[in-house]
């Protein structure tokens, strides 16, 4: 089966990177935030979110941080704080056909919102 003829035919190169970059960094949000995590996971969780989303289809390159001083912050007495979306920096760059896109989440002081955003497009 041409899953791009059967399924993606109805949309562009630029509507797919974009597509796929969104779909991922939504997944990403709904299934690590609530993630328990301390100064000594950080590493591990950021890659494991690196990791999982770099086999999704069109993804290119995933950086992830979680930062450090809103991580910091938000330490319970217990030594580990649950992942909340204010603490995600994260890029993911797509690529689908000669189209690459990057797709962001970033904490917005203005808005007080970790924002999804579409950060970049190179057609």
């Amino acid at each position: 089966m041409d899953v791009n003829k059967e399924f993606f035919s109805n949309i562009t190169s630029r509507e797919r990177a974009i597509f796929e970059g969104a779909i991922s960094m939504g997944a990403l949000f709904h299934q690590f935030v609530g993630t328990p995590v301390n100064n000594q996971t950080k590493k591990s969780l950021e890659d494991a979110m690196r990791n999982s989303l770099n086999l999704q289809p069109a993804i290119e390159d995933v950086e992830v941080n979680i930062d450090f001083t809103r991580l910091d912050d938000a330490m319970s007495e217990f030594d580990y704080t649950s992942l909340t979306g204010d603490m995600l920096d994260v890029k993911i760059h797509t690529k689908v056909d000669d189209v690459k896109a990057v797709i962001r989440i970033k904490f917005i002081e203005e808005l007080n919102y970790p924002l999804m955003y579409v950060e970049d497009i190179k057609d």
